[in-house]
């Protein structure tokens, strides 16, 4: 995604490319309405962010240009408090939607992702448009059981809990339970538990009050306020400390929630889809997830299939993903010859769905343009692979996790610790390097390295 930011305040701009950073979309500034035509005139973008009230050409008169050169972006207008009238003509007039300052960033890139995400996949000229109707892939039997269950999941707004190995598709599910249901188009919000830091999940999920903490400058909605009526998606829920789990229990039994330094509690009304890669179970049975959350996350359940278990779907799958990448990367689409589809199929696939898509990703850029051949695949030896039992440890590709198929082999845990202690030594202790090689996040590595006692 590609964001073109209009407003003359240059700290706005800054604070914005600075965040939307971090969301990994790209952004473009300028601080008036005369450079944002020219910016404009020479190069595409996703959406447009416009101050209502700029220096001598307005925001409302970028709209409008925008509309009379029949440039299909859609316009967010942003607007002090005294401007709202205005905001309302400005989407009479065709902007998609505005904001007041001062807003939360995280509801902008929920606002941006809305208006760009169903847009994105049909850029390149010459590619076959990429179906709405299901982003589930496949025709085998196991898939459409699972077609069914959502559809009946989607007709209700029971609570979800998605299950399985990483890498088969959660969010894809989840998406999938939004898009079918009677809200499908209020906002999809996803947060990713485990790469939350643990003293700010709940200012981040319940928001917080102006003066709450230090740095609390203005009052800040949470992220399930800004679901609304749509569905909020908590992936990793397994990851959740434990002095939290409590306060969401409260939260999911009585449907309201509390800013952080508020004195009143605010209804919400949006879907809760959790998802893991635990073993919830074990982990109750451990004491490290609360058995009442537990029961209320898990009122219905998918368990996502491993790909392994439906590999006639993977032509198709292969050839969904080629399509998506392609447009991401500016690309027309290569054929997958017969030969490589053969080969795809022959494979297990730990890593699931992801690891596919990684391996078709680079086939597209090492490859000649036209087609995927065989030789283009760089397919892992499977006999070097040791079948994980536990989904919840470090990637199967692991070079700690590589194993002699007759190794006597100690715990997970024990494996896990080695894989990590031999990828810190062969990254002189350089945690970052580990944690990409590894296949897993800096904030996972560092949290292990504790965890086990490790020095580097």
């Amino acid at each position: 995604m590609r964001v073109l930011i209009v407003d003359d305040e240059r700290n706005i701009r800054l604070s914005l490319q600075k965040y939307l950073i971090l969301e990994h979309i790209d952004s473009e500034s300028v601080e008036s309405g005369e450079g944002a035509i020219e910016y404009l005139t020479q190069a595409s973008f996703d959406a447009v962010i416009v101050d209502l009230k700029l220096p001598r050409m307005s925001g409302q008169g970028v709209l409008e240009w925008i509309q009379s050169q029949g440039i299909p972006v859609p316009v967010i207008m942003i607007s002090a408090h005294g401007q709202i009238p205005d905001a309302v003509q400005a989407l009479q007039a065709g902007a998609k939607d505005y904001l007041v300052k001062p807003f939360d960033p995280a509801e902008l890139v929920i606002k941006l992702r809305s208006l760009v995400e169903p847009r994105d996949a049909e850029k390149v000229p010459g590619n076959p448009p990429v179906s709405r109707k299901s982003a589930l892939i496949g025709a085998t039997g196991v898939m459409e059981r699972l077609s069914v269950q959502i559809d009946k999941l989607a007709a209700t707004n029971v609570t979800v809990l998605l299950t399985g190995e990483s890498g088969t598709g959660k969010e894809v599910a989840a998406r999938e339970i939004h898009r079918r249901s009677a809200h499908g188009d209020e906002p999809f919000v996803a947060v990713n538990i485990g790469g939350m830091h643990e003293g700010l999940i709940e200012s981040e999920l319940f928001g917080h009050e102006k003066g709450a903490f230090t740095g609390a400058l203005t009052r800040k909605q949470g992220l399930f306020e800004l679901a609304g009526r749509g569905c909020l998606f908590l992936d990793e829920i397994g990851e959740m400390p434990m002095p939290f789990q409590v306060k969401l229990l409260r939260v999911l039994q009585e449907r309201n929630i509390r800013r952080l330094g508020g004195l009143k509690d605010i209804p919400f009304t949006a879907r809760i889809v959790s998802a893991t890669n635990r073993d919830l179970e074990a982990m109750v049975r451990e004491g490290r997830f609360r058995e009442d959350l537990y029961y209320r996350i898990n009122v219905c359940r998918i368990e996502l299939p491993p790909l392994r278990e439906r590999r006639e779907d993977i032509p198709l799958l292969a050839d969904h993903l080629l399509r998506n990448l392609s447009s991401r990367m500016g690309r027309p689409k290569p054929n997958l010859v017969p030969e490589a589809a053969a080969k795809l199929c022959s494979y297990s696939y730990p890593g699931n769905i992801r690891e596919l898509e990684n391996m078709l990703e680079r086939a597209l850029i090492y490859g000649d343009g036209k087609n995927i051949r065989p030789e283009d695949l760089e397919l892992p030896d499977p006999k070097a692979v040791k079948k994980r039992e536990n989904p919840e440890r470090l990637s199967p590709q692991s070079p700690g996790l590589v194993a002699q198929e007759n190794s006597a082999l100690g715990s997970l845990e024990e494996i896990e610790r080695e894989a990590i202690r031999e990828a810190l030594a062969r990254c002189q202790g350089n945690r970052t390097k580990a944690a990409q090689e590894l296949g897993i996040s800096r904030k996972t590595i560092l949290n292990k390295i504790r965890a086990y006692g490790l020095s580097c």
